[in-house]
């Protein structure tokens, strides 16, 4: 397959990696293919974790930082100093996704997850400071996403305070995150105060600690998402559940109309009409 100057190599399009749902391999680099204009400028010069699925959501899966040997030629690499390495001299091969060719070949590994750090590296690979802030609400049972959307109405009313804007998306699975431009260079510190504020205001639904014990019919607002060694879902990429759901940009109104959890689920399907409609909604 021709895809743009690259020529791909694409194998078992019919193989099916969402069973409930019926969902092909062929479907998901449909999907990829057609979300792109809106996915490829938030992976750009952000290092990619893949969450591959060889044999669909119901088998065997792993996380892939460094980038397959069996790789073609034009598939960009970057070499970076391993996050959390104790010794120093771990390195981890990166893929970077930056053209189109690089996102359908990695559809193809049944990479279905792509998961990036809130920071950037340069063109010589320098890290550069993150330049993204991140909550990452999650829902303790029986809360659902509807008291998330509750406890991101708090934050963002935290973050107007301060002059930062902020925009949310769906998790895609059972939570949501709020993000904001960077407002200060320890992200982790702010996004730290912020979450232990809330929790000290509402105790009830809010809990800023990773005691799960804690978490039950509460959000934990996961402010170590922050730190350089972490990842979150990136916007737009499709999620291992038993539907192709997707990691969805959702305007505050949304936010403040959830009532119910299907009120913030989209498939594929309805985040392509979504953008076809709407466009980009991330970071706005």
């Amino acid at each position: 397959m021709k895809v743009e100057d690259r020529i791909l190599k694409l194998t078992n399009l019919d193989k099916v990696l969402y069973p409930e749902f019926g969902f092909t391999k062929g479907e998901v680099i449909d999907y990829y293919t057609r979300i792109a204009p809106v996915l490829l400028p938030h992976l750009k010069d952000r290092p990619v974790t893949l969450k591959r699925y060889p044999n669909g959501v119901d088998g065997k899966w792993f996380f892939e930082k460094n980038a397959p040997e069996h790789r073609p030629d034009w598939v960009r690499t970057m070499r970076l100093e391993s996050p959390g390495s104790s010794k120093g001299n771990e390195t981890v091969n990166y893929v970077m996704v930056d053209e189109l060719a690089t996102l359908v070949w990695l559809a193809n590994l049944a990479a279905l997850e792509l998961h990036v750090p809130q920071w950037t590296v340069g063109p010589r690979g320098g890290k550069r400071d993150p330049d993204l802030l991140v909550f990452d609400l999650d829902p303790g049972a029986p809360a659902t996403v509807v008291e998330c959307c509750r406890v991101a109405e708090q934050v963002r009313v935290v973050l107007d305070d301060d002059g930062v804007d902020s925009w949310a998306k769906t998790s895609g699975n059972k939570g949501m995150q709020v993000y904001a431009y960077a407002p200060a260079k320890d992200t982790s510190e702010y996004a730290k105060a912020v979450a232990q504020r809330l929790a000290k205001e509402d105790p009830k639904l809010v809990v800023a600690t990773m005691a799960k014990a804690q978490r039950t019919g509460k959000v934990f607002i996961d402010w170590s998402q922050n730190n350089p060694a972490k990842t979150t879902v990136a916007p737009y990429s499709l999620r291992s559940r038993e539907r192709p759901t997707v990691s969805t940009p959702i305007t505050w109104d949304e936010v403040e109309d959830c009532q119910v959890p299907e009120d913030l689920v989209f498939t594929a399907d309805e985040v392509l009409e979504r953008v076809d409609s709407a466009g980009d909604l991330f970071g706005s």
